[in-house]
């Protein structure tokens, strides 16, 4: 259904606005893109509607104490979408892909420091061929940041714009009312007050001041999932990269800023790099390992996956639940 929404530039600029802000006021979405409030409430329900659209609340684990990896699983064909679904039904893991033919999943995995049955029982599942763990490093992280939703300017987002988490030393402690309320925002990130407050049992400004005190430390931030083929894109790869240690960071950084690239982190392992790319078509990525990837300095290897399908998003059963 998703591949049939006709987007256009009032869409786009408001799953823009969402990728700035996902709770900004409808309102402030409608005076930057200069149409009425009614307007943007509609074309949201609309794409929300039809599976193009979810604002989905994410909690920041390294921020709660927790370790963030990612896992590459091989198995046998039949085994790989089995697998995949058991893995979406955790609340741990999110970006579940099967790559290769149906004969690899990638998923990316942030446990509590208590909990690591995800990678050892899954030697012991039927298929399972084999499984590496890479740990994210931390301050290696680079936001989603696609460059096909990216419709405003800069005077408009800065319009949108929250302030900065304030990133303080301490770990934040989460009490059992948080837990449901993230659980809530996981589902939908635009969940309103009154929703809050029968999941936690809170009044509406403690729910309020709660959640604005989880955006401001950094455990909350919000994102906007959308199938790239909505947008005309067609083909996703992960790629793994041995990339020389001197020349990492600067790697890193470089494969950030290009408008192909919706994710890429440090990681631990014989490859130490791991991206998510999004192309046109097959020729397209072709064209951006042979130019852009090929021209990187200090990348002694690169392996490339493609997607064949995503089971899982961040943290939801993806746009088409």
């Amino acid at each position: 259904m998703a591949e049939s929404v006709t987007i256009d530039d009032v869409d786009r600029g408001l799953v823009h606005a969402l990728k700035v802000d996902g709770r900004v006021p409808f309102s402030a979405v409608a005076e930057v893109l200069g149409v009425s409030e009614h307007t943007i409430a509609r074309r949201y329900r609309r794409l929300r509607g039809n599976g193009v659209l979810r604002v989905v609340g994410t909690a920041n684990g390294l921020r709660l104490g927790y370790r963030s990896w990612t896992i590459r699983i091989r198995c046998t064909p039949d085994a790989a979408v089995p697998i995949a679904a058991a893995l979406a039904r955790r609340t741990d893991t999110y970006w579940i892909h099967v790559l290769s033919g149906g004969t690899e999943i990638s998923c990316n995995c942030q446990p509590s420091s208590a909990d690591q049955l995800l990678i050892e029982n899954l030697p012991r599942r039927r298929g399972v061929l084999g499984v590496s763990a890479h740990e994210l490093l931390p301050g290696s992280f680079h936001p989603p940041r696609w460059g096909a939703i990216e419709h405003l300017g800069a005077e408009q987002r800065a319009r949108l714009r929250r302030p900065e988490p304030d990133l303080l030393t301490e770990q934040v402690v989460l009490e059992a009312p948080d837990h449901r309320m993230l659980d809530g925002l996981r589902a939908d990130g635009r969940a309103t007050y009154a929703e809050l407050v029968r999941a936690t049992g809170w009044s509406q400004s403690t729910v309020a001041r709660r959640l604005d005190h989880l955006r401001r430390t950094g455990v909350l931030t919000f994102d906007v999932e959308i199938p790239p083929a909505a947008l005309g894109y067609r083909v996703e790869a992960r790629l793994w990269m041995a990339v020389q240690p001197a020349a990492l960071v600067a790697t890193a950084e470089s494969l950030a800023g290009h408008r192909e690239v919706s994710f890429v982190a440090v990681t631990t392992g014989p490859t130490n790099l791991v991206a998510q790319v999004i192309c046109h078509d097959s020729l397209d990525l072709y064209r951006y390992l042979t130019e852009e990837v090929a021209g990187l300095p200090g990348v002694n290897s690169v392996e490339t996956a493609p997607v064949l399908h995503t089971v899982k998003g961040f943290h939801s059963r993806g746009p088409a639940e």
